[in-house]
């Protein structure tokens, strides 16, 4: 009896082991765990955190031209990036937008996780909104691939140029945002649920 329960652990343990390789095999490991995350996204737990940046802008009483702000710092345009078709672009090309600057990978499984929320809120807000889904995979067209496999159509692009140091990170997914003035509003480290109403209301304040 032992003998046998000790042959259905071990074959338990080949399959998963199976699982994995096939998982790892694929590449699909990273879209595996980042449905896995997704089920945390959902929690509320990571909603974006702008309460900051909220409170900075709207006191009792005060508004912005009342208040003593910090000085803000601003956004670094001088980058260049490839799109989908190719086409070389600047940065630049946006200003005067919010822009939503996103630092992402197909092999990185809480980019996958927030991807849905992301796609969301560009088809809420992508007329009023510069999205720039920044890809760091060695192989661009695996990321169009990727978007295109997931029916997202977002706007995908890769570096064309160094990062300038103030997007260099190191984690990813990393979030920037920046307002219509072309300051560097909020930065976020790590996944986050984009599709939350009160982020929604945080880019509108930016225009």
């Amino acid at each position: 009896m032992k003998n046998k329960e000790i042959t259905n652990k071990w074959i338990q343990y080949g399959v998963v082991a199976a699982v994995a390789v096939t998982l790892y095999a694929t590449g699909l490991h990273a879209e595996v765990i980042g449905f896995a995350q997704r089920g945390f996204l959902a929690t509320g737990l990571m909603d974006p955190d702008v309460e900051q940046y909220a409170q900075m802008a709207k006191t009792e009483g005060q508004s912005l031209d009342e208040m003593q702000k910090p000085k803000p710092t601003q956004a670094d345009f001088d980058f260049n990036l490839i799109d989908k078709e190719g086409k070389a672009v600047s940065l630049s090309k946006f200003k005067g937008k919010v822009i939503f600057l996103n630092m992402w990978a197909t092999w990185c499984p809480p980019c996958i996780a927030e991807m849905p929320t992301i796609d969301k809120l560009h088809e809420e807000m992508g007329d009023e909104v510069a999205f720039v889904m920044l890809s760091l995979d060695q192989n661009f067209d695996k990321a169009k691939a990727f978007d295109k496999r997931k029916g997202y159509d977002l706007p995908i692009y890769s570096p064309a140029s160094n990062l300038p140091a103030m997007y260099e990170s190191n984690a990813i997914p990393t979030t920037y945002v920046i307002d219509a003035a072309g300051n560097l509003a909020w930065t976020h480290k790590g996944m986050a649920d984009y599709s939350d109403p009160g982020f929604k209301e945080f880019l509108q304040s930016l225009k």
